[in-house]
Protein backbone atom coordinates (compact mmCIF):
# COMPACT_ATOMS: atom_id res chain seq x y z
CA UNK A 1 0.00 0.00 0.00
CA UNK A 2 1.17 3.56 -0.63
CA UNK A 3 1.49 6.05 2.19
CA UNK A 4 -1.01 8.90 2.76
CA UNK A 5 1.17 11.29 0.73
CA UNK A 6 0.98 8.92 -2.24
CA UNK A 7 4.72 8.26 -2.12
CA UNK A 8 5.60 4.55 -2.16
CA UNK A 9 7.64 3.64 0.89
CA UNK A 10 10.97 1.88 0.45
CA UNK A 11 11.58 -1.22 2.55
CA UNK A 12 14.92 -1.25 4.34
CA UNK A 13 16.32 2.10 3.24
CA UNK A 14 16.32 4.81 0.62
CA UNK A 15 18.41 3.11 -2.07
CA UNK A 16 16.06 1.82 -4.76
CA UNK A 17 16.32 -1.33 -6.83
CA UNK A 18 14.46 -1.99 -10.04
CA UNK A 19 14.32 -3.97 -13.24
CA UNK A 20 13.32 -2.81 -16.68
CA UNK A 21 12.49 -4.33 -20.04
CA UNK A 22 12.46 -3.26 -23.67
CA UNK A 23 10.31 -6.26 -24.61
CA UNK A 24 12.60 -7.55 -27.36
CA UNK A 25 11.45 -10.64 -29.25
CA UNK A 26 14.09 -12.96 -30.69
CA UNK A 27 14.43 -16.72 -30.83
CA UNK A 28 15.92 -18.36 -27.76
CA UNK A 29 19.47 -19.30 -28.90
CA UNK A 30 19.35 -22.46 -26.75
CA UNK A 31 15.90 -23.84 -27.65
CA UNK A 32 15.49 -22.08 -30.99
CA UNK A 33 11.96 -21.02 -30.02
CA UNK A 34 10.65 -17.45 -30.03
CA UNK A 35 7.69 -16.30 -27.96
CA UNK A 36 4.79 -14.41 -29.54
CA UNK A 37 4.09 -10.76 -28.83
CA UNK A 38 1.10 -11.96 -26.80
CA UNK A 39 3.27 -14.21 -24.63
CA UNK A 40 5.98 -11.59 -24.26
CA UNK A 41 3.54 -9.03 -22.89
CA UNK A 42 2.12 -11.58 -20.48
CA UNK A 43 5.64 -12.35 -19.26
CA UNK A 44 6.38 -8.65 -18.76
CA UNK A 45 3.29 -8.24 -16.58
CA UNK A 46 4.23 -11.40 -14.65
CA UNK A 47 7.78 -10.11 -14.11
CA UNK A 48 6.44 -6.82 -12.74
CA UNK A 49 4.08 -8.64 -10.40
CA UNK A 50 6.94 -10.79 -9.13
CA UNK A 51 9.22 -7.75 -8.67
CA UNK A 52 6.48 -6.05 -6.65
CA UNK A 53 5.90 -9.09 -4.45
CA UNK A 54 9.65 -9.62 -3.96
CA UNK A 55 10.14 -6.07 -2.66
CA UNK A 56 11.83 -4.26 -5.53
CA UNK A 57 11.07 -0.57 -5.85
CA UNK A 58 10.74 0.23 -9.56
CA UNK A 59 9.65 -1.54 -12.74
CA UNK A 60 10.38 0.10 -16.08
CA UNK A 61 9.16 -0.49 -19.64
CA UNK A 62 10.77 0.99 -22.76
CA UNK A 63 9.31 2.14 -26.08
CA UNK A 64 10.08 0.75 -29.55
CA UNK A 65 8.18 0.63 -32.83
CA UNK A 66 9.48 -2.53 -34.52
CA UNK A 67 8.10 -6.02 -35.03
CA UNK A 68 10.94 -7.51 -32.97
CA UNK A 69 9.80 -5.60 -29.87
CA UNK A 70 6.50 -6.13 -28.07
CA UNK A 71 6.02 -2.69 -26.48
CA UNK A 72 5.12 0.39 -28.47
CA UNK A 73 2.52 1.79 -26.03
CA UNK A 74 4.33 2.04 -22.70
CA UNK A 75 1.51 3.64 -20.64
CA UNK A 76 -0.94 0.93 -21.73
CA UNK A 77 1.43 -1.81 -20.55
CA UNK A 78 2.15 0.02 -17.29
CA UNK A 79 -1.58 0.49 -16.72
CA UNK A 80 -2.06 -3.27 -17.01
CA UNK A 81 0.80 -3.78 -14.56
CA UNK A 82 -0.73 -1.28 -12.15
CA UNK A 83 -3.72 -3.56 -11.69
CA UNK A 84 -1.68 -6.58 -10.55
CA UNK A 85 0.79 -4.69 -8.31
CA UNK A 86 0.34 -2.60 -5.20
CA UNK A 87 3.58 -0.86 -4.24
CA UNK A 88 6.21 -0.80 -6.96
CA UNK A 89 6.84 2.43 -8.90
CA UNK A 90 5.96 2.27 -12.60
CA UNK A 91 8.32 4.02 -14.99
CA UNK A 92 8.96 4.43 -18.68
CA UNK A 93 12.54 3.46 -19.62
CA UNK A 94 12.48 5.42 -21.81
CA UNK A 95 9.97 7.40 -23.86
CA UNK A 96 11.37 8.83 -27.12
CA UNK A 97 10.32 12.37 -26.31
CA UNK A 98 11.21 13.89 -29.69
CA UNK A 99 8.40 12.00 -31.47
CA UNK A 100 5.72 12.21 -28.78
CA UNK A 101 3.11 14.88 -28.21
CA UNK A 102 3.94 16.10 -24.67
CA UNK A 103 0.26 16.78 -23.93
CA UNK A 104 -0.75 13.21 -24.78
CA UNK A 105 2.25 11.86 -22.89
CA UNK A 106 1.43 13.84 -19.76
CA UNK A 107 -2.25 12.91 -19.84
CA UNK A 108 -1.42 9.21 -20.31
CA UNK A 109 0.92 9.16 -17.33
CA UNK A 110 -1.40 11.26 -15.18
CA UNK A 111 -4.08 8.65 -15.90
CA UNK A 112 -1.61 5.90 -15.00
CA UNK A 113 -0.84 7.74 -11.76
CA UNK A 114 -4.52 7.77 -10.83
CA UNK A 115 -4.97 4.10 -11.69
CA UNK A 116 -1.89 3.07 -9.72
CA UNK A 117 -2.60 5.15 -6.59
CA UNK A 118 0.30 7.50 -7.25
CA UNK A 119 3.09 5.27 -8.58
CA UNK A 120 3.76 6.65 -12.07
CA UNK A 121 7.04 8.15 -13.27
CA UNK A 122 8.16 9.45 -16.66
CA UNK A 123 11.66 8.76 -17.92
CA UNK A 124 12.26 10.48 -21.24
CA UNK A 125 15.22 10.44 -23.58
CA UNK A 126 16.32 11.30 -27.09
CA UNK A 127 16.34 7.62 -28.05
CA UNK A 128 19.03 5.40 -29.55
CA UNK A 129 16.51 3.89 -31.98
CA UNK A 130 15.04 6.29 -34.52
CA UNK A 131 12.26 4.29 -36.21
CA UNK A 132 9.63 6.51 -34.59
CA UNK A 133 10.74 9.59 -36.56
CA UNK A 134 9.52 8.50 -40.02
CA UNK A 135 6.64 6.55 -38.46
CA UNK A 136 5.14 9.66 -36.89
CA UNK A 137 6.26 12.12 -39.56
CA UNK A 138 9.19 13.82 -37.84
CA UNK A 139 12.47 14.89 -39.44
CA UNK A 140 15.64 13.38 -37.97
CA UNK A 141 17.36 16.68 -38.68
CA UNK A 142 15.21 18.14 -35.87
CA UNK A 143 16.29 15.42 -33.41
CA UNK A 144 17.89 17.76 -30.84
CA UNK A 145 15.42 20.64 -31.16
CA UNK A 146 12.37 18.37 -30.86
CA UNK A 147 13.65 16.85 -27.65
CA UNK A 148 14.50 20.21 -26.07
CA UNK A 149 11.16 21.81 -26.98
CA UNK A 150 9.05 18.83 -25.91
CA UNK A 151 10.90 18.54 -22.62
CA UNK A 152 10.26 22.19 -21.81
CA UNK A 153 6.56 21.82 -22.58
CA UNK A 154 6.29 18.56 -20.62
CA UNK A 155 7.63 20.27 -17.50
CA UNK A 156 5.18 23.14 -17.92
CA UNK A 157 2.28 20.69 -18.23
CA UNK A 158 3.23 19.23 -14.86
CA UNK A 159 3.22 22.63 -13.20
CA UNK A 160 0.10 24.25 -14.69
CA UNK A 161 -3.47 23.06 -15.19
CA UNK A 162 -4.19 25.80 -17.75
CA UNK A 163 -1.39 26.11 -20.30
CA UNK A 164 -0.44 28.70 -22.88
CA UNK A 165 2.34 27.61 -25.20
CA UNK A 166 4.00 28.63 -28.44
CA UNK A 167 6.68 26.45 -30.02
CA UNK A 168 8.16 25.52 -33.37
CA UNK A 169 6.95 21.95 -33.80
CA UNK A 170 3.37 21.70 -32.61
CA UNK A 171 0.24 23.90 -32.74
CA UNK A 172 0.13 26.55 -30.02
CA UNK A 173 -1.85 26.05 -26.82
CA UNK A 174 -4.16 28.83 -25.65
CA UNK A 175 -5.78 28.45 -22.23
CA UNK A 176 -5.61 24.67 -22.74
CA UNK A 177 -7.01 22.57 -19.89
CA UNK A 178 -4.65 19.68 -19.15
CA UNK A 179 -6.64 16.79 -17.71
CA UNK A 180 -6.55 14.63 -15.72
CA UNK A 181 -4.18 15.81 -13.03
CA UNK A 182 -2.02 13.14 -11.39
CA UNK A 183 -2.58 11.89 -7.85
CA UNK A 184 0.98 12.80 -6.88
CA UNK A 185 1.54 16.54 -6.40
CA UNK A 186 4.00 16.29 -9.28
CA UNK A 187 4.78 13.42 -11.64
CA UNK A 188 8.45 12.44 -11.16
CA UNK A 189 10.36 13.22 -14.35
CA UNK A 190 13.71 11.66 -15.24
CA UNK A 191 16.00 12.25 -18.21
CA UNK A 192 17.80 9.20 -19.56
CA UNK A 193 21.41 9.97 -20.50
CA UNK A 194 23.69 7.76 -22.55
CA UNK A 195 26.88 9.83 -22.43
CA UNK A 196 26.14 13.34 -23.70
CA UNK A 197 27.35 16.08 -21.31
CA UNK A 198 24.73 18.53 -22.62
CA UNK A 199 21.96 16.13 -21.56
CA UNK A 200 23.41 15.87 -18.06
CA UNK A 201 23.62 19.63 -17.76
CA UNK A 202 20.04 20.02 -19.03
CA UNK A 203 18.76 17.57 -16.41
CA UNK A 204 20.56 19.53 -13.68
CA UNK A 205 19.29 22.91 -14.88
CA UNK A 206 15.71 21.62 -15.01
CA UNK A 207 16.00 19.77 -11.70
CA UNK A 208 14.71 16.48 -13.08
CA UNK A 209 16.07 13.10 -12.09
CA UNK A 210 18.84 11.69 -14.28
CA UNK A 211 19.40 8.04 -15.23
CA UNK A 212 22.80 7.14 -16.68
CA UNK A 213 22.78 4.11 -18.98
CA UNK A 214 26.07 2.34 -18.27
CA UNK A 215 26.05 -0.61 -20.63
CA UNK A 216 29.75 -1.25 -21.29
CA UNK A 217 33.23 -0.20 -20.27
CA UNK A 218 34.37 1.27 -16.99
CA UNK A 219 31.70 3.14 -15.00
CA UNK A 220 34.38 5.64 -14.01
CA UNK A 221 34.21 7.22 -17.47
CA UNK A 222 30.63 8.34 -16.72
CA UNK A 223 31.53 10.06 -13.46
CA UNK A 224 31.83 13.47 -15.12
CA UNK A 225 28.15 13.25 -16.11
CA UNK A 226 27.11 12.97 -12.46
CA UNK A 227 29.39 15.90 -11.59
CA UNK A 228 27.98 18.05 -14.40
CA UNK A 229 24.42 17.18 -13.38
CA UNK A 230 24.92 18.18 -9.76
CA UNK A 231 26.91 21.31 -10.60
CA UNK A 232 24.25 22.51 -13.06
CA UNK A 233 21.52 21.69 -10.54
CA UNK A 234 23.21 23.63 -7.75
CA UNK A 235 23.85 26.62 -10.00
CA UNK A 236 20.16 26.60 -10.97
CA UNK A 237 19.05 26.68 -7.34
CA UNK A 238 18.00 23.05 -6.88
CA UNK A 239 18.75 21.44 -3.53
CA UNK A 240 21.13 18.44 -3.59
CA UNK A 241 18.43 16.21 -2.09
CA UNK A 242 16.06 16.98 -4.95
CA UNK A 243 18.55 15.82 -7.59
CA UNK A 244 17.93 12.09 -8.05
CA UNK A 245 20.52 9.97 -9.86
CA UNK A 246 20.03 6.43 -11.17
CA UNK A 247 22.31 3.92 -12.87
CA UNK A 248 20.83 1.50 -15.41
CA UNK A 249 22.67 -1.53 -16.75
CA UNK A 250 22.31 -4.93 -18.32
CA UNK A 251 22.42 -7.43 -15.48
CA UNK A 252 21.72 -10.93 -14.24
CA UNK A 253 22.08 -12.69 -10.88
CA UNK A 254 22.49 -16.41 -10.23
CA UNK A 255 23.55 -18.44 -7.20
CA UNK A 256 27.14 -18.72 -8.43
CA UNK A 257 29.33 -16.71 -10.74
CA UNK A 258 29.70 -19.62 -13.15
CA UNK A 259 25.98 -20.18 -13.37
CA UNK A 260 25.39 -16.46 -14.01
CA UNK A 261 27.98 -16.36 -16.80
CA UNK A 262 26.76 -19.61 -18.35
CA UNK A 263 23.12 -18.54 -18.20
CA UNK A 264 23.48 -14.99 -19.48
CA UNK A 265 26.18 -15.20 -22.16
CA UNK A 266 24.21 -16.86 -25.00
CA UNK A 267 21.27 -14.49 -24.52
CA UNK A 268 23.44 -11.39 -24.21
CA UNK A 269 25.30 -12.35 -27.41
CA UNK A 270 21.95 -12.95 -29.10
CA UNK A 271 20.79 -9.50 -28.01
CA UNK A 272 23.93 -7.83 -29.33
CA UNK A 273 23.67 -9.64 -32.65
CA UNK A 274 19.98 -8.85 -32.96
CA UNK A 275 19.85 -5.19 -32.01
CA UNK A 276 23.24 -3.67 -31.31
CA UNK A 277 25.31 -4.83 -34.28
CA UNK A 278 25.41 -3.28 -37.72
CA UNK A 279 22.79 -4.71 -40.07
CA UNK A 280 24.18 -7.69 -41.94
CA UNK A 281 27.30 -7.99 -39.79
CA UNK A 282 27.57 -10.48 -36.96
CA UNK A 283 28.84 -8.94 -33.76
CA UNK A 284 32.17 -10.46 -32.73
CA UNK A 285 31.91 -10.95 -28.99
CA UNK A 286 33.63 -13.99 -27.49
CA UNK A 287 33.06 -15.60 -24.12
CA UNK A 288 36.37 -14.08 -23.04
CA UNK A 289 35.15 -10.63 -24.10
CA UNK A 290 31.95 -11.20 -22.15
CA UNK A 291 33.73 -12.26 -18.98
CA UNK A 292 35.99 -9.22 -19.24
CA UNK A 293 32.86 -7.02 -19.31
CA UNK A 294 31.72 -8.54 -15.99
CA UNK A 295 34.92 -7.87 -14.01
CA UNK A 296 34.56 -5.80 -10.82
CA UNK A 297 35.57 -2.50 -12.45
CA UNK A 298 33.39 -3.00 -15.54
CA UNK A 299 29.77 -2.11 -16.20
CA UNK A 300 28.04 -5.42 -16.91
CA UNK A 301 26.27 -6.50 -13.70
CA UNK A 302 26.38 -10.28 -14.13
CA UNK A 303 27.45 -12.61 -11.35
CA UNK A 304 26.68 -14.08 -7.96
CA UNK A 305 24.77 -12.00 -5.38
CA UNK A 306 28.04 -11.06 -3.65
CA UNK A 307 29.60 -9.91 -6.91
CA UNK A 308 26.59 -7.74 -7.73
CA UNK A 309 26.62 -6.28 -4.23
CA UNK A 310 30.28 -5.32 -4.61
CA UNK A 311 29.70 -3.86 -8.07
CA UNK A 312 26.80 -1.67 -6.97
CA UNK A 313 28.67 -0.47 -3.88
CA UNK A 314 31.70 0.36 -6.05
CA UNK A 315 29.49 2.36 -8.39
CA UNK A 316 27.90 4.10 -5.41
CA UNK A 317 31.35 5.31 -4.41
CA UNK A 318 31.67 6.85 -7.88
CA UNK A 319 28.22 8.35 -8.32
CA UNK A 320 26.42 8.55 -4.98
CA UNK A 321 23.31 7.42 -6.84
CA UNK A 322 20.08 6.34 -5.14
CA UNK A 323 18.70 3.89 -7.70
CA UNK A 324 20.00 0.88 -9.63
CA UNK A 325 17.98 -0.75 -12.42
CA UNK A 326 18.91 -3.86 -14.39
CA UNK A 327 17.71 -5.05 -17.78
CA UNK A 328 17.73 -8.85 -17.47
CA UNK A 329 15.31 -10.28 -20.03
CA UNK A 330 17.43 -9.85 -23.16
CA UNK A 331 17.98 -12.00 -26.23
CA UNK A 332 15.13 -14.45 -25.76
CA UNK A 333 15.94 -15.39 -22.16
CA UNK A 334 13.22 -17.69 -20.72
CA UNK A 335 10.93 -16.20 -18.12
CA UNK A 336 11.96 -18.82 -15.55
CA UNK A 337 15.55 -17.50 -15.55
CA UNK A 338 14.39 -13.90 -15.39
CA UNK A 339 12.14 -14.73 -12.44
CA UNK A 340 14.95 -16.44 -10.55
CA UNK A 341 17.25 -13.45 -11.09
CA UNK A 342 14.58 -10.99 -9.89
CA UNK A 343 14.11 -13.01 -6.71
CA UNK A 344 17.85 -13.12 -6.01
CA UNK A 345 18.22 -9.40 -6.65
CA UNK A 346 15.44 -8.66 -4.18
CA UNK A 347 16.29 -11.23 -1.51
CA UNK A 348 20.10 -11.37 -1.49
CA UNK A 349 21.44 -8.22 -3.15
CA UNK A 350 19.11 -5.37 -2.23
CA UNK A 351 19.05 -5.83 1.58
CA UNK A 352 22.85 -5.91 1.85
CA UNK A 353 23.38 -2.88 -0.41
CA UNK A 354 20.74 -0.87 1.43
CA UNK A 355 22.25 -1.79 4.78
CA UNK A 356 25.81 -0.91 3.72
CA UNK A 357 24.79 2.43 2.21
CA UNK A 358 22.72 3.28 5.29
CA UNK A 359 25.70 2.40 7.51
CA UNK A 360 28.02 4.54 5.40
CA UNK A 361 25.59 7.46 5.56
CA UNK A 362 25.08 7.05 9.28
CA UNK A 363 21.37 6.37 8.93
CA UNK A 364 21.29 2.71 9.97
Amino acid sequence: MTNPNHEPTLPGGSFEFGVYTLGDIVADPVSGQAVSQHRRLQDIVAAAKLADEAGLDVFGVGEHHRLDFAVSSVPVVLAAISQVTSRIKLSSTTMVLGTLDPVRLFEDFATLDLLSDGRAEIMAGRGAFTESFPLFGYDLNDYQQLFAENLTLLRQLGEQEIVNWQGAFRPPLKDAEISPRPLQPKLPLWIGVGGTPASAERAGVLGTGMAIAILSGSPDRFRHLADLYRQAGAQSGHSPKSLKLAVTSHGYVAKTSKQALDDFYPYYLNYLNGFMAQAGNEFQFTREDFEAYTRPGEALAVGSPQQIIEKILYQHELFGHTRFMAQMDVGGMPFSKVASAIELLAAEVAPVVRREIARKNGTS
